[in-house]
């Protein structure tokens, strides 16, 4: 069986381009493994409004990205907000499609629920004000610079900082359905340690939230593994590919 394809899937106020050090690692490293890099409508190569969006919509994006670059099966891989899109991925392509989702510090709501009913931390307040107003919003980048880039050298603070964007305030307020997320679909958790946005007790809430996992992976990291970790990022992402070559 061949080598699955990559699909790496960004959260809340980041583009594809966050990836960008992880993508180097896993080209240096994999340079036979296929990896798509999306952008959610609104944000980098993919027109969008934000305020007008919908999971489902990006749902949908996500969905055509893929296809319109010719990928096979895949793993796909949801950071941060991504836990609200990257299961409906899964729903739409199905087991025969995805042979393992993988979510890091991945906001996931219990069923029927919203991330703002749940998020907790520096964030939290933004979320559910941006979501009263309704309004696409920036986190004050005091705020997250003190997020997401604890424990970076001064490139990586540099980049990630350089790297934001507004984000749309309707997701974090939309409720979920995951009913028709394939039960076969092996899933694995990256575990972030030294989280300032989503603490540890939070990913485990939202583990459980998702109904349990696989697999955890821990990483003594910030909220952005991708970024302050590349390497090992990458080498974790090339082992979950071979094993479900």
């Amino acid at each position: 069986m061949a080598m699955p394809d990559l699909v790496l899937v960004h959260g809340g106020e980041h583009a594809g381009d966050c990836w960008e050090f992880t993508v180097a690692a896993l080209r240096r490293h994999a340079p036979e493994m296929r990896t798509l890099a999306v952008d959610l409508p609104g944000r980098g190569a993919t027109p969008g409004n934000l305020a007008t969006a919908t999971i489902a919509a990006w749902v949908a994006s996500i969905v055509a990205d893929i296809e319109t670059a010719g990928l096979g099966d895949i793993v796909i891989v949801g950071h941060s907000m991504a836990g609200v899109t990257v299961p409906g991925v899964v729903a739409k392509l199905g087991s025969t499609r995805v042979r393992e989702m993988i979510l890091a510090t991945a906001f996931v709501p219990p069923q029927g629920g919203a991330i703002v009913d749940t998020l907790g931390g520096p964030l939290a307040w933004f979320a559910r004000r941006a979501a009263r107003r309704g309004t696409p919003t920036e986190v004050p980048k005091f705020v997250a610079r003190y997020a997401f880039c604890n424990g970076m050298t001064p490139q990586q603070r540099d980049f990630t900082m350089a790297r934001l964007y507004r984000e749309s305030a309707l997701i974090p307020a939309e409720r979920v359905d995951r009913s028709d997320l394939p039960a076969d679909v092996p899933r694995t958790w990256i575990l972030t340690t030294r989280d300032r946005a989503l603490s540890v007790a939070s990913q485990q809430r939202s583990i459980e939230a998702l109904g349990g996992v696989d697999t955890v992976i821990s990483i003594d990291a910030c909220h952005e593994v991708m970024i302050s970790h590349p390497e090992r990022l990458a080498q974790i992402l090339i082992e979950r590919c071979r094993l479900r070559q």
